[in-house]
């Protein structure tokens, strides 16, 4: 896996692992916006299943595993996978995670036994094609009428986030209503909504946009003096945030013009580095300065 779809892996993976996020995610998209889940009822649970392969143990991994709670007893266990690329056989990938935790109910590793809801939380931007049971996964093999009546039809539960229909994502009660309206109506999105999960919603939609760069949000924060106990709303972020990239691109701008100037001197007029600068009325400083700025890599010819 590339550092750029790992780095948004975490980001899906960190958002939804929010409790309030969890529950919310739950409740609308398998209850219909029912309140069957409370946040503090969920306990988290091990995300990482083992199964023997060629005589080797092998780990597989879910993104959120939770648990609902009722009286000391486990009632069910919830499994969420976020995927931003269609998977044909993730089907098969299911199997796997929900076979290994009933394996574990047997063989005595779990106290308590418990039914097991899979399902996946789907952010690209293609319309997910691929089988969503095991029926049209194997669709194609000549099987007959009497065979297809002994093979279990598991299912793979697919929501797509990005194409929710509006009445859906109006049940939404934490910050992934934000999330799903964003994805929904685009650059035009705006809202009185407050906010939640400042710096984990500002990465989330940074991820989802296709940018990669995902650090310095915290930090930003703190600069405006925002912090996760703040009221702020969705309008008053973003545009703060927008400023914050309209300034940004200024710098890079007035930096890349000085370093192109000072190069283009040196380079023309066959001068030293400290020439060019004072013939254009800035310092060796601010060059360098500058060029970490706009990100040259270019080295200065001397």
């Amino acid at each position: 896996m590339d550092g750029t779809r790992e780095k948004k892996d975490i980001v899906e993976k960190e958002f939804v692992a929010f409790p309030d996020v969890a529950a919310d995610v739950i409740n609308v998209l398998l209850y219909q916006g029912e309140e069957v889940v409370m946040a503090d009822s969920l306990w988290p649970g091990p995300t990482e299943t083992v199964y023997e392969s060629e005589e080797r143990l092998k780990n597989q991994f879910e993104d959120l595993c939770r648990y609902r709670f009722a009286d000391g007893v486990i009632q069910l266990m919830y499994l969420i996978a976020n995927q931003s690329r269609t998977d044909g056989k993730m089907l098969l990938r299911k199997a796997g995670y929900t076979g290994g935790i009933y394996r574990e109910q047997y063989e005595g590793k779990a106290k308590d036994t418990y039914p097991v809801i899979e399902f996946v939380l789907y952010w690209g931007l293609p319309r997910w094609r691929s089988g969503r049971s095991i029926r049209q996964l194997f669709g194609k093999k000549s099987l007959l009428d009497k065979e297809w009546e002994y093979i279990d039809n598991l299912e793979l539960h697919v929501f797509e986030m990005r194409y929710l229909p509006k009445e859906t994502r109006e049940l939404f009660r934490s910050d992934m209503r934000i999330v799903v309206d964003y994805l929904a109506e685009g650059e035009r999105y705006r809202s009185e909504r407050k906010i939640v999960h400042k710096a984990a919603l500002i990465k989330m939609i940074k991820a989802l946009s296709g940018e990669s760069d995902t650090d310095g949000v915290e930090n930003w924060l703190k600069e405006q003096e925002i912090g996760e106990e703040d009221e702020i709303t969705v309008c008053e972020l973003f545009d703060q945030y927008e400023r914050k990239g309209r300034r940004e691109g200024i710098e890079r701008g007035e930096a890349s013009r000085l370093v192109r100037d000072v190069e283009n001197a040196m380079r023309f007029f066959q001068v030293t580095l400290e020439r060019a600068c004072e013939g254009l009325g800035t310092t060796v400083h601010g060059y360098e300065q500058a060029r970490q700025i706009c990100g040259s890599k270019q080295e200065a010819a001397i």
